[in-house]
């Protein structure tokens, strides 16, 4: 996989969501982990956009496909995904994204456009590497780090710009 999200570029969706989803099914096999139905199904709607989606999004989204309409059918999937590096926690908007590189070792950055709510997931090492750095002077060892940059996506600055 790229780098980059293609969440603020033009890019065919239908090998993103392939390929996000090829990998996933990989992770899962390898791991020994069941990707059920409805998980694999809430992991479809999370790729299905290049945007963090709250969890009772996600629900009306299954509930319409026949999962049920109960919270915990969305929660515990979206908790097995984010708890197996398929999808992550934006805390900053309460709400869920698909991982765009499952089983792939990274602290990704979030970039988040605060017009549209799109969110790319871009490489942190460098970040992550300072985070560590700056821990280390205090002897704190770093477990996760959890990267959101809040901005405007190329759409929307463009949609500015002819205001």
């Amino acid at each position: 996989m790229s780098d980059h999200s293609p969440a603020f570029h033009d890019h065919n969706h239908d090998t993103c969501t392939h390929d996000v989803l090829h990998h996933a099914e990989e992770l899962v096999r390898r791991d020994g982990i069941r990707l059920t139905p409805v998980r694999r199904r809430t992991l479809e709607i999370l790729v299905s956009e290049h945007r963090a989606m709250g969890a009772y999004e996600v629900l009306d989204r299954l509930a319409a496909d026949g999962f049920g309409n109960q919270p915990p059918v969305a929660y515990r999937a979206l908790e097995f995904l984010v708890e197996h590096g398929l999808a992550h926690r934006i805390n900053r908007l309460n709400a869920f994204a698909a991982c765009m590189h499952p089983g792939e070792a990274h602290s990704p950055l979030f970039l988040i456009c605060q017009a549209c709510e799109a969110v790319a997931e871009a490489p942190s090492d460098p970040v992550r590497t300072a985070v560590e750095q700056a821990a280390a002077q205090h002897d704190f060892a770093v477990e996760r780090v959890n990267i959101e940059v809040l901005g405007t996506c190329p759409a929307c600055a463009g949609d500015a710009k002819e205001c």
